[in-house]
């Protein structure tokens, strides 16, 4: 039995869902079933390759929707879930039961949790951390934004490794660690304390480079990372350096996508008003009501400046 999961690739809770996924299945459906891993990642031309299904079984992971014959489990919880309308007929048709979708979940791993317990009476309480930090870390319950940038915890420090890492390979190695070990020992390895030094001296380098060059207009802070070697940047680093805004918007062009990012300010003290994962859908991106992103294809950075600046006179308004 070979089950293909494709999950969110350089994402804590992509690697998580996987993670939590397979010990699931292996422990409730299909025991001894080998495992193979996808990452995927959000492009201007998304689209799903049929020969991605390669498995007896095929799922994916806090990823959007697939209207594939062969796609036979479903986890996600972001607004934005179907590429087209068309998509999510196909999902509303579906009768097995196995594939689940609810945007109102903070994290997808928890999302899966709580479905293995309840429909299938699967428990792992030795994932119980895994859980608890992917519900931190994709909803953004770090107490303050100082929190979320000193990267203390070993889940932190993972998700750095994961989220700026070059290629999946260790991604896939980490999603496999996850399903038997704590993530301190995973942490712990050294292969990844290779890999989370220099990107960790990167990430102190980022905070400067992003107070240089971020300017906060009314509630929205707004910075442009063309000309930088950056494939990602923590979050939260807006927040901490500006601390009052409400709303940040950038662009940053990597190797396969320019991307502009929009997000709100988890400890703003005034709500934000904004959708931001329905403003993002009208460009082609998607993401949470909180936070969201558009991707474009590389070399379309005069056209994501555009689509910057009319997202922060929206936000502005």
């Amino acid at each position: 039995m070979l089950v293909r999961v494709l999950y969110h690739d350089h994402c804590f809770d992509g690697a998580a869902s996987a993670a939590f996924f397979s010990r699931f299945l292996r422990g409730a459906v299909h025991p001894g079933a080998e495992f193979r891993y996808t990452g995927m990642a959000h492009t201007a031309a998304q689209t799903f390759d049929p020969a991605l299904f390669d498995g007896d079984e095929n799922a994916i992971v806090d990823f959007k929707y697939a209207a594939s014959p062969r796609l036979t489990w479903w986890f996600d919880h972001h607004q934005s879930a179907f590429l087209t309308p068309a998509d999510q007929e196909h999902y509303r048709a579906d009768t097995s039961g196995r594939k689940l979708y609810d945007p109102a979940y903070k994290s997808c791993t928890s999302f899966i949790c709580d479905v293995a317990r309840d429909r299938f009476g699967f428990l792992a309480p030795d994932l119980d951390d895994l859980v608890h930090w992917s519900l931190i870390i994709d909803g953004a319950q770090y107490p303050d934004a100082r929190t979320a940038v000193e990267l203390r915890a070993p889940a932190m420090k993972l998700t750095l490794v994961i989220e700026a890492a070059k290629g999946s390979g260790i991604v896939q190695k980490i999603i496999g660690w996850m399903q038997e070990r704590t993530l301190a020992e995973i942490v712990a390895e050294p292969e990844i304390q290779s890999l989370y030094e220099p990107l960790y001296r990167r990430h102190i380098q980022s905070i400067d480079l992003i107070k240089g060059r971020a300017h906060q207009d009314d509630s929205v802070v707004f910075f442009d990372l063309s000309g930088y070697d950056i494939e990602g940047y923590n979050k939260f680093i807006p927040y901490f350096l500006f601390p009052a805004s409400t709303y940040t918007v950038s662009v940053s062009p990597s190797s396969f996508r320019t991307k502009i990012s929009v997000g709100s300010n988890p400890w703003t003290p005034v709500e934000p008003k904004h959708n931001l994962a329905s403003i993002c859908e009208r460009y082609g991106g998607g993401g949470h009501a909180r936070v969201g992103a558009i991707s474009l294809a590389p070399g379309q950075l005069d056209r994501a400046r555009q689509i910057a600046a009319e997202i922060v006179a929206e936000l502005k308004s």
